[in-house]
C-alpha cells in the first residue's frame, strides 16, 4: 500500500539516527513530493525540522546556538540552493544528506521492473497526493508495463477500481461537456493526454493528428453503423471508419446496454447523429440496410416512416429482409431505441392487421358467425382497441392522422358494418337463438353444482375480446389454469338486464317499467342481489370490487370464510364508457380492468383461500372513435316506444321500420308480450343526451357475446423454468473476426416454461468481453422446432488471440445475470491484432 513509501523512508532514516552522537541529516525534496507526509514521520532518536527558503539563517542559528544536542532531520520541500545562496552550506558540509525519489519507492512497492521506472517518474506529479497514490495502489494489475501503468493512471483519474481504458472512457464520456471535459483536463494536468490518445488508437484504431472526444465518438458510431448495415459506405464517413470494428462494436454494445450509462449513450448518439447529418445520409440508403442497426434514434424514425407509408397505401405485403411489418415492429421494439418508439410500433403493428384482414362479408349463418367471431374475428376488435390505446399515448399524433383515418374507415365500413348487419339479420331470423349458452342459465351451468367455493367476478361491459386479453394475462401466471367459453347475453344487452340474468332464479321477466325481474323482484343493488343469491345458496355473499380493494387480509377472510359462493361486481369499463367526458378513454379502461381482475384473483388466492373463479360480464359494447353523423341515427322510434335506449327499444307490436330488427320478448323473458327492437348494424336510435361513440344494449356480437372464463389457481408453488437455449452451429474454431451462429430454443414457451431474454457474447478466460453483445428473446410458442431457431452475428475485438488459450461463448439471463450457456472455442486468427481481416 501507499503507506509503505513512508514506512520505507522512516526505517531508513531511523537507521541513520541509531548513533548516540548527535546527527544532522538534510533532505532536499526537489518536487515537494513528501511535503504533506513529512509531519507523519516518526523518528526514534531525532526530530523533524522544516526548512523554508526564507528561514535559512534562523535554522543555522537554531542548530548551532540554541539546540546543539538533539539530532534533527532538516526537511526542505525545494531543490538544494546554489552554494552562494545556501547559508547552511558549511553546516551541511559536516552533516549528511538524504536522497529519495518517489518513483523508486513505488517501483519497489509494486514490483515494477526497473525498465519501467522512467514511466513512473514521467508521471510522478500524479503521485504527490496520498489520495491519488492510494487509488493507484488499490487497483490490481497482474503485470506492469508501459501500457498497464498508463491505463491504471487514466483509471485513477476517472476514479474507477479496475485498470481499464474502456471503463475509463465511459466515465470520461459521462461528463456532459465534450469540448471542455473535466477528465481530459485532469489528464492534461498530469501529462497523460498523449497516453490517452495512444490508448484510443490501440483499443479502437482511432488515429488523428488533432484528436478530440467528438471525433473519437464519430469514429466509434460510424464504424459500428457501417459494420452492421453492410452497404456502400457514404463518402463522408470513410475517414472515420476504424479497422478495429469488433472492439468498437463490443464497446458500444456494452455502453448502450449498461443501465448506468444508457441515458448518456442516448445523448451522445443524438450528438453524433446531428454532427454527421445522419438523417440526410441514412435516409438515402435502402431501408433494409438499416433494419439491424440500433445505435441511432433517427433510424427508427426512418423505419417508422417507411412502414407508415406502406400501410397508408395498404401495402401489407411489404417486407424488409424477408420480415413482415409486424415482425419488423417486434424486432425494432426489442432494440435499444425501441423503448422510445414502443407506442408507434404498436400502432403500426395493429394497423397492419386491420388493413390486411378485411374479408368479413361471406358468413351469414348465426352458428358460423359465432364460430368465426370467437376464433378469428374478435382479433379485429382487439387490434382496433390496441390501435387506439397506443395511438392515444403518442406524444404527437399528427403524423399518424392519415393512417388513423384509414384504419377507422376499414374498421367501421369493412368490418363493423358488415359483421354487425349479418349478425343482426341472422339473429332475428333464428328467433334470437345462437345455440350457445345463454346468460339466464349462467348460475345453473357454472356455479350451482361446484364442489368448492366459487368466486364470480362480473365485470361490467367486459366484452369477449377483452376477456381474451384477460385469458392471456392469466395463462402467463404459472399458478393459474384458465379456459374461456362464450355466452349469449340477453336483449337489451345492458347492465340492468344482464346483471339480473346472472343471478340464480326460476323466473326471469320484465315488469311494467321494462326492468328485468328475477323471481318477481328487481335486483339493482348489491343488497338486493345478495338476498336473491342467498335464496338459492344461503352460504353466499355479494360485494363490490372497490370495497374489496380497501380491505386488509383479515377483512377479506371475513367476507369469504364459510361462504360457498361470492359474487364480486367490478365496474371499470362501463363507468368510463357511459360518461361522455371519458368515453374516449374506454380502451384504457379495458386495459386497467384486465390488470385489476388478474390482481384480484391473485390476491384472493393468497389472502382469502379461494382458488375457483368465474369471470364474466353483463354485456359488451360497441365503440367507434369518429364522430357519429346524423345519417347513422334512426329517427321516429322513440316517440312510440314503451322504453328505449340508443341501441334498443321496447314495443308492444311489430314495426315496419327500416334499419331495425326485432325479437319477440317471450323468447327471452317469461310471460312477456311485445318485442325488443335493435338497429341493424352499428346505427343508434336518435335520442337526447351525449355519449354516442360508446354504446351498448343492442344486437351485435360485440355487445351480446360475453366471455365466461373459468380460473383455477394454486397457492402452492408450481415448478417453472426459463425457456432454455443451446448453440446448434457445430463450429468450435473461429478463424475470422466476424461469424454467424445459430441457436435453438429447445422448449416452447408454455405454462411451465417461461419466456426469457439472454445476452450472448464472447469472453476470454480471464473474463474480458471480446465481442459485441447480442440478445435472444426466447419467447417462441411454436410446437414446430424449426420456428425456434435464432441466427446471430458476432464481431470479435481486433486484438491478438492465442490459439492455445481458452475463449468462451456465454449466454447470460438478462433478468438476473445468471449464466445459462458456456461453450469453449478456439480462436485462431492470423494478424487479428493489426488488421481488420
Amino acid at each position: 500500500m501507499a503507506e509503505l513509501n513512508l514506512k520505507q523512508i522512516t526505517d531508513k532514516l531511523n537507521e541513520e539516527f541509531t548513533s548516540e552522537e548527535r546527527r544532522l541529516i538534510f533532505w532536499y525534496d526537489d518536487n515537494a513530493e513528501f511535503s504533506e507526509e513529512i509531519d507523519n514521520i516518526e523518528l526514534i532518536n531525532a526530530k523533524v525540522l522544516r526548512l523554508e527558503k526564507d528561514n535559512q539563517l534562523y535554522i543555522k542559528y537554531f542548530l548551532e546556538m540554541e539546540d546543539r544536542e538533539t539530532s534533527y532531520l532538516v526537511y526542505a520541500p525545494f531543490p538544494k540552493p546554489d552554494i552562494r545562496e545556501n547559508h547552511l552550506a558549511d553546516t551541511i558540509h559536516y552533516s549528511r544528506e538524504f536522497f529519495v525519489d518517489r518513483a523508486s519507492l513505488i517501483c519497489a512497492d509494486l514490483n515494477i521492473a526497473d525498465e519501467y521506472k522512467p514511466i513512473i517518474q514521467k508521471y510522478v506529479k500524479f503521485f504527490a497526493a496520498q489520495e491519488r497514490l492510494h487509488r493507484f495502489y488499490a487497483i490490481d494489475v497482474s503485470e506492469y508495463d508501459r501500457l498497464s501503468i498508463e491505463t491504471t493512471l487514466i483509471s485513477c483519474i476517472c476514479k474507477i477500481k479496475i485498470s481499464s481504458f474502456e471503463e475509463s472512457l465511459r466515465i470520461i464520456l459521462s461528463d456532459e461537456n465534450l469540448e471542455e471535459n473535466k477528465y481530459i483536463t485532469e489528464l492534461e494536468k498530469y501529462g497523460l493526454t498523449e497516453a490517452f490518445w495512444q490508448q484510443a488508437e490501440i483499443t479502437f484504431g482511432y488515429l488523428d493528428s488533432e484528436p478530440t472526444l467528438e471525433k473519437l465518438l464519430m469514429s466509434l458510431f460510424i464504424t459500428y453503423a457501417v459494420k452492421v448495415m453492410q452497404c456502400e459506405v457514404p463518402t463522408a464517413w470513410k475517414p472515420y471508419i476504424s479497422h478495429k470494428s469488433g472492439s468498437v462494436m463490443a464497446f458500444l454494445d456494452n455502453y448502450m446496454n449498461n443501465s448506468l450509462f444508457s441515458e448518456r449513450f442516448d445523448e451522445l448518439s443524438a450528438i453524433i447523429y446531428n454532427t454527421i447529418d445522419g438523417y440526410k445520409i441514412l435516409s438515402a440508403l435502402p431501408v433494409e440496410n438499416l433494419l439491424d442497426c440500433c445505435i441511432f434514434r433517427g433510424i427508427d424514425e426512418i423505419i417508422l416512416s417507411w412502414i407508415k407509408e406502406r400501410l397508408e397505401n395498404e401495402d401489407t405485403a411489404a417486407t424488409l429482409m424477408e420480415r413482415t411489418i409486424p415482425e419488423i415492429s417486434i424486432l425494432r421494439r426489442k432494440m435499444h431505441f425501441g423503448k422510445n418508439f414502443r407506442n408507434e410500433y404498436f400502432v403500426l403493428e395493429n394497423a397492419y392487421y386491420i388493413i390486411k384482414d378485411t374479408n368479413y362479408s361471406s358468413v351469414t349463418n348465426i352458428n358460423d358467425i359465432v364460430q368465426n367471431y370467437t376464433s378469428v374475428w374478435y382479433k379485429t376488435d382487439m387490434r382496433y382497441r390496441y390501435f387506439n390505446y397506443y395511438y392515444d399515448k403518442l406524444a404527437s399524433d399528427s403524423d399518424f392522422e392519415k393512417l388513423r383515418t384509414l384504419v377507422e374507415n376499414i374498421y367501421t365500413n369493412d368490418y363493423l358494418d358488415r359483421i354487425t348487419v349479418n349478425w343482426c339479420n341472422s339473429f332475428s331470423e333464428s328467433g334470437g337463438k345462437t345455440y350457445i349458452s345463454v346468460q339466464q342459465n349462467f348460475y345453473n351451468d357454472n356455479v350451482k353444482n361446484a364442489k368448492d367455493r366459487v368466486c364470480v367476478i362480473i365485470s361490467d361491459a367486459l366484452r369477449y375480446e377483452v376477456g381474451r386479453t384477460l385469458l392471456e394475462e392469466l395463462e402467463a401466471d404459472e399458478k393459474c389454469s384458465a379456459k374461456i367459453s362464450v355466452m349469449q347475453s340477453v336483449l337489451p344487452s345492458k347492465t340492468q338486464t344482464g346483471m339480473a340474468a346472472l343471478l340464480p332464479h326460476n323466473t326471469y321477466t320484465l315488469n311494467a317499467d321494462m326492468k328485468a325481474e328475477v323471481d318477481g323482484k328487481v335486483c339493482d343493488t348489491t343488497d338486493a342481489r345478495e338476498a336473491q343469491l342467498k335464496k338459492y345458496e344461503p352460504a353466499s355473499r355479494c360485494v363490490q370490487f372497490d370495497a374489496l380493494t380497501k380491505m386488509n387480509m383479515t377483512e377479506l377472510r371475513e367476507v369469504f370464510t364459510d361462504q360457498k359462493v361470492v359474487y364480486v361486481y367490478h365496474n371499470q369499463i362501463d363507468a368510463c364508457g357511459d360518461d361522455a367526458k371519458t368515453e374516449d378513454e374506454v380502451f384504457k379502461a379495458c386495459e386497467e380492468a384486465v390488470e385489476e381482475i388478474a390482481k384480484l384473483i391473485r390476491r384472493l388466492t393468497t389472502s382469502a383461500n379461494t382458488s375457483h373463479f368465474f369471470v364474466t360480464a353483463d354485456h359488451g359494447f360497441l365503440y367507434k372513435r369518429d364522430k357519429i353523423y346524423e345519417s347513422a341515427k334512426i329517427s321516429g322510434i322513440s316517440k312510440q316506444a314503451a322504453y328505449y335506449g340508443k341501441r334498443f327499444a321496447f314495443y308492444g307490436e311489430q314495426l315496419k321500420t327500416e334499419g331495425v330488427r326485432s325479437i319477440a320478448l317471450n323468447t327471452i323473458y317469461s310471460d312477456c308480450d311485445g318485442y325488443v327492437f335493435s338497429p341493424v348494424g352499428t346505427d343508434i336510435i336518435k335520442s337526447p343526451g351525449s355519449g354516442l361513440n360508446y354504446v351498448h344494449g343492442g344486437c351485435s356480437p360485440q355487445e351480446m357475446l360475453v366471455p365466461v372464463i373459468e380460473v383455477k389457481t394454486e397457492r402452492s408453488y408450481t415448478e417453472t423454468k426459463k425457456a432454455p437455449i443451446s448453440l446448434i452451429t457445430p463450429v468450435k474454431k473461429i478463424t475470422n473476426l466476424v461469424l454467424n451462429l445459430e441457436f435453438f430454443q429447445s422448449e416452447a414457451v408454455s405454462d411451465v416454461v417461461k419466456e426469457a431474454v439472454y445476452k450472448v457474447f464472447f469472453v476470454s478466460e480471464d473474463g474480458e468481453t471480446i465481442s459485441n453483445e447480442n440478445f435472444i428473446l426466447a419467447e417462441k410458442t411454436d410446437a414446430d422446432a424449426i420456428h425456434r431457431i435464432f441466427k446471430l452475428r458476432f464481431s470479435l475485438k481486433n486484438k491478438a488471440y492465442d490459439s492455445k488459450q481458452h475463449y468462451y461463448l456465454v449466454a447470460v439471463d438478462d433478468s438476473n445475470g445468471m449464466e445459462a450457456l458456456r461453450t469453449e472455442f478456439i480462436i485462431d486468427i492470423a494478424f487479428a491484432g493489426n488488421f481488420g481481416f
